[in-house]
């Protein structure tokens, strides 16, 4: 082999790992319980005892999150918690405008918990610059809008480079343009919106709450805030029957990624209460095993 055809191969083999995706990331491991934790947002069930706890770092927040799995014959449980100053529990209340005289939308933003699993297998980027695209299960619990109904929002994410209606779009690690989208599940979401048009007072809740149904009332869910920390539990059928949901066998594993702000592709609004809300993405691949 020459020289010149050396230095050409190695360079080739630099840009093939300086560009490939890196998929593998932490384990987390989900213990075998006989029976699962009540979904109270409280951590000291007896089942949690068995389970390891993971941290993962939220590179957009900031913060380590802790994560604990455990897992029945039918059911797969989650228990999630992360520091947070302060309780946010309302979202885009409703602010009057006394000159206009009309609500407007206010700076609030809940706090919120994304879980997202790919819907491709293990060998994908489940992050927003993925070059490649992907479609994920989204497991998305909401202070404001879920919580109360003790479920989290179920949804499909979609990043593909072909533009549809109602996609966002954002820029992938090569440059190229993708474009997001997410659907909520097939039945009713678990809040709708309320439209004020008469002065009701200052500040008004622009959601009201109601029993969700179908497959976006797959995941219940439940977030308990208390001395600067938030702590979540979340549970799902480990196989719900439904299409547009991640179905976890124990014999296998599955990739996903967790995020503290909403997976939206958005940048950073200084106006907002929470300026980083909606610029939420997956810091660290995940990998969901499962043990005895």
């Amino acid at each position: 082999m020459t020289k010149f055809i050396r230095v050409c191969f190695a360079t080739v083999i630099l840009l093939a790992a300086v560009c490939m995706p890196l998929f593998a990331g932490q384990d987390i491991i989900a213990a075998k319980v006989s029976q699962g934790p009540v979904i109270d947002g409280a951590a000291e069930d007896p089942a949690w005892a068995r389970c390891q706890a993971h941290v993962t770092h939220d590179t957009v927040a900031g913060i380590d999150i802790t994560l604990r799995a455990a897992y029945t014959d039918r059911q797969i449980f989650f228990l999630v918690q992360f520091p947070d100053p302060d309780e946010s529990r309302r979202h885009k209340y409703w602010a009057w405008n006394e000159d206009l005289k009309l609500y407007e939308n206010g700076p609030e933003r809940e706090d919120v918990f994304v879980f997202k699993w790919s819907m491709a297998g293990n060998q994908i980027d489940l992050g927003l610059r993925s070059d490649t695209g992907h479609t994920a299960d989204i497991w998305f619990w909401k202070a404001n809008r879920t919580d109360p109904a003790g479920v989290a929002d179920d949804k499909i994410q979609t990043l593909a480079f072909v533009q549809k209606p109602k996609t966002q779009p954002v820029t992938s690690q090569s440059g190229r343009t993708a474009y997001l989208s997410r659907r909520g599940d097939e039945g009713r979401s678990a809040y709708q919106p309320v439209i004020q048009v008469d002065y009701q007072g200052d500040r008004v809740p622009q959601f009201e709450n109601r029993p969700p149904s179908g497959s976006r009332a797959d995941v219940q869910a439940r977030g308990v805030w208390k001395d600067g920390q938030w702590t979540i539990e979340f549970s799902r059928k480990l196989a719900t029957g439904h299409p547009d949901d991640v179905r976890l066998d124990p014999s296998e594993t599955f990739l996903f990624g967790v995020s503290r702000y909403e997976i939206a592709g958005r940048r950073e609004n200084p106006a907002l209460s929470q300026p980083k809300y909606g610029s939420g993405d997956i810091s660290e691949p995940l990998m969901l095993v499962f043990g005895n």
